[in-house]
């Protein structure tokens, strides 16, 4: 698949330095940078350190995660107002097969849902506005049995009980280990 303007007329260089190949695929160098050392994009190495990227390998990188790309596994949506931790959550996701929509928003997470229904759902219980709780209501009332898992940094003794009880199928504290997340999606969507 081609990505219109994203190929590279004769004129532009075949090898990009990290700067150009972050605004290339649009994400932060920390990123780019974080996936060539998962090994998602290849980068080459000047003699003094510097990455360079090959143009093609970001032009089949787009192909194979972008829009229209090719869906690896199961989508799971990933719905909390902090941009670094969805961004860490789906990298983490990505990286076990799953394909991952983010929502900062609850009124954002609805219309993705509307667009296209998740196999499961990371939802953040504290958020501005509508929170987890209300979201987790409104979303059984209109998709009905989506499977979710509530995350919170506010756990108290009750937070578990008080998820299950309201239709989650599960709970997890924050700060919480990334593995613990993806082990209970697992459990209930294998990727």
């Amino acid at each position: 698949m081609t990505h219109p303007g994203r190929r590279a007329p004769t004129s532009e260089p075949d090898w990009l330095t990290l700067g150009q190949a972050a605004k290339f695929l649009g994400v932060a160098q920390s990123t780019i940078r974080k996936w060539s050392d998962q090994g998602r994009v290849p980068a080459f190495y000047t003699p003094g350190g510097h990455r360079r990227y090959r143009r093609r390998d970001l032009e089949a990188f787009l192909d194979r995660s972008g829009p229209g790309g090719k869906t690896s596994g199961p989508l799971v949506l990933v719905v909390d107002d902090d941009p670094r931790l969805r961004e860490f959550m789906r990298v983490n996701l990505e990286m076990e097969g799953y394909s991952v929509r983010e929502a900062a928003s609850a009124d954002e997470a609805l219309e993705a849902l509307e667009d296209q229904a998740p196999e499961l759902v990371l939802l953040d219980v504290v958020m501005p506005g509508v929170d987890g709780w209300q979201m987790l209501q409104r979303m059984q009332e209109r998709h009905g049995s989506i499977p979710v898992i509530m995350f919170s940094g506010q756990v108290d003794a009750n937070s578990a009980s008080e998820a299950e009880e309201r239709g989650a199928r599960g709970f997890v504290g924050k700060p919480f280990d990334p593995q613990q997340l993806i082990e209970r999606a697992k459990q209930l969507v294998p990727a």
